[in-house]
């Protein structure tokens, strides 16, 4: 569809004639104040003379029946023009006297307020100008959806909790102000910077990542903090391989997020370039995106060891909702076209069992190694098939049907349910079924709540139950080890159910998906036991994970000591604090039917449907 029809405010054109040098408002209130007493002395002077309302509606406005009645030499009391002339004199009485109230109420103001009004003013004036110094990106009139803030929840033991999990982001923001200012990540136990080679030499992913916390948690001044460094030291123009994937879902998702919370232009356009940057990963024959790409050559690689240099499900996959908005917040349809035309060459290929295998060959356009997981490699993909028909205001029916498609195919041949009751998702290898389930899987839970609505044939039910099955196996996997924290993967073969039984599989990175569940099963159902389920997962952060200069991962949480490994992860600021922010949150903080939240956790509007007036204006 064009993207036009996809917008949920105005776009308004590049105006030449816009100029920043415009009035000011104290310019505009003396010349209003001139004005208002030459309307009062002409207005005087016209009603002292004789017959002045026939002088008003022949002078003033001239109107065709009196200059007829003029050329006859007569003036008729029937003259048909009265009654509109005495309208338009009665609009130009309303206009004055509403001109003297401003006029009144502006001389009433204290200093403070007006220099507010002043302020304001040039806020304005300074972002028209600097859009308009900025031709390649149109002017947007800025509608924030609503619930961005919420309200103290009114049962105290629940906004103690709540500010509790305030108090938390407040101590990782501070010390990784402290010791990482810049860096991507805090080591927190060394009390230094870190960095991945996910985003290669590109700076700043805690903070970008963090800024819709710090809004919707309303830390104000932080987000200011962030907010200036990002305008002066957020910079693409570098010579650095980075990951497509980790680099969408963090930092433009995360600067679409601010953007859409605050309304700050700097986001928009940072975000708009970002995305710019990131076109070139397409350049395949497939048009299915490399997964690393170096910002300044623009040259795509794919990562050594997928399946023969394929790229990843999870990852080309995961790029839907923020390029749609990329689309919208910039007039240009490319972003749309570039992830639209994913779905096109996914809809070519046959799906084994309806499944997708998680590596695609991006210059055969054929699948690699029929690895099928809903966890790693695969996971996020469906979560944005579901959430693209929610953002789209459930007007993008093909990925709606995509999704229930897909999630048929995984209920039929992936979920299974152990000798004890515990409902999994297991990973299928060719047509054999591996037992185990990863933390990452654990999201599916809140999806598919999430989807139980719109789901076909009265299903809806039978979803729930699903994703509250999901739910309590994932908690089983905290529940079952010393420190109350889940492993990364966990089994259900050899005798033993929701335990890791592999050494490399039995750390705890801070990862939110099991919090994540826990928010939509509260939102879907309020349950008490999510909200109990969550403190339990707080007060295992606050014994294990946090040590004096923020929060670490542990490496084995089945140890009766933690064994820190050194990280504190920016998606514990942007996603595991955020959605045990909003478990313990009112559910109009952020409500399901006006926002989506990307698979970082950056909330992203419902792009409205737009009303007919519009769309026709539009085309």
């Amino acid at each position: 569809m064009p993207v036009a029809s996809l917008l949920p405010f105005t776009v308004i054109p590049n105006r030449k004639s816009v100029s920043p040098t415009s009035f000011r408002l104290t310019e505009k209130f003396i010349l209003l104040l001139v004005f208002s007493g030459f309307i009062t002395l002409c207005f005087g002077a016209i009603f002292f003379l004789p017959d002045s309302t026939k002088l008003l509606s022949g002078v003033f406005f001239r109107s065709s029946s009196v200059e007829a009645d003029t050329r006859t030499g007569t003036v008729s009391d029937s003259n048909p023009g009265t009654g509109k002339d005495e309208k338009i004199l009665a609009k130009i009485r309303k206009d004055h006297e509403k001109a003297l109230l401003e006029a009144k109420d502006t001389l009433q103001k204290r200093p403070e307020e007006i220099d507010q009004d002043i302020k304001r003013e040039k806020e304005k004036v300074a972002v028209r100008a600097k859009a308009l110094k900025d031709d390649s990106l149109p002017l947007v009139e800025y509608l924030r959806p609503p619930g961005a803030t919420g309200h103290e929840p009114s049962d105290p033991d629940i906004k103690e909790k709540r500010a509790k999990i305030k108090e938390m982001m407040q101590f990782a923001w501070d010390n990784y102000k402290h010791y990482a200012w810049g860096s991507n990540e805090l080591r927190p136990v060394s009390k230094q910077g870190h960095s991945s080679n996910l985003f290669g030499s590109l700076k700043g992913a805690t903070i970008v990542d963090a800024l819709d916390t710090l809004y919707i948690m309303e830390m104000y001044d932080e987000f200011e903090a962030a907010t200036e460094w990002v305008e002066r030291n957020l910079d693409f123009n570098m010579n650095a391989e980075i990951s497509v994937f980790e680099v969408n879902i963090r930092f433009v998702g995360g600067l679409l997020s601010a953007y859409y919370l605050s309304g700050k232009e700097v986001f928009r356009k940072k975000a708009v370039e970002l995305g710019e940057k990131l076109l070139p990963a397409f350049k395949t024959p497939t048009g299915i995106p490399w997964a690393l790409l170096n910002l300044k050559s623009g040259i795509g690689r794919n990562w050594p060891w997928a399946s023969g240099g394929s790229s990843i499900l999870a990852e080309y996959g995961t790029l839907h909702l923020e390029f749609m908005h990329l689309s919208a917040l910039s007039g240009r349809p490319s972003f749309a076209e570039k992830v639209m035309n994913i779905r096109k060459v996914l809809n070519r290929l046959d799906k084994p069992q309806g499944l997708y295998p998680n590596y695609l060959n991006p210059n055969s356009g054929q699948w690699g190694q029929h690895h099928v997981s809903v966890g790693g490699l695969g996971d996020s993909f469906y979560e944005y098939l579901l959430k693209a028909w929610l953002m789209s205001d459930k007007s993008d029916d093909e990925g709606k049907k995509l999704y229930y498609d897909a999630l048929q195919a995984i209920e039929k041949n992936l979920i299974r349910k152990s000798s004890g009751g515990l409902t999994y998702i297991a990973e299928w290898k060719g047509g054999l079924l591996e037992h185990k389930m990863g933390h990452l899987t654990c999201f599916a839970g809140g999806m598919i709540a999430l989807g139980a609505d719109g789901a076909p044939d009265d299903k809806t039910g039978s979803q729930m139950e699903l994703a509250a099955e999901i739910a309590r196996t994932c908690h089983e996997s905290y529940a079952r080890t010393s420190m109350k924290l889940g492993p990364e993967a966990f089994r259900f073969d050899g005798g033993v159910e929701a335990i890791a039984t592999r050494q490399n599989e039995k750390y705890f990175i801070l990862r939110p998906e099991v919090i994540e569940t826990y928010m939509y099963m509260w939102r879907f159902t309020h349950d008490p036991k999510y909200r109990q389920w969550g403190w339990e997962a707080v007060q295992a952060l606050e014994t294990h994970c946090r040590v004096e200069g923020g929060f670490s991962g542990v490496r084995d949480v089945y140890g009766s000591t933690p064994n820190h490994d050194d990280v504190q992860q920016s998606f514990f600021l942007s996603e595991t604090l955020k959605y045990l922010y909003l478990l313990f949150s009112d559910d109009d903080h952020l409500p399901l039917e006006h926002w989506v939240f990307n698979t970082e956790a950056h909330p992203l509007p419902v792009i409205k449907k737009p009303s007919p007036e519009l769309t026709n204006h539009l085309k």
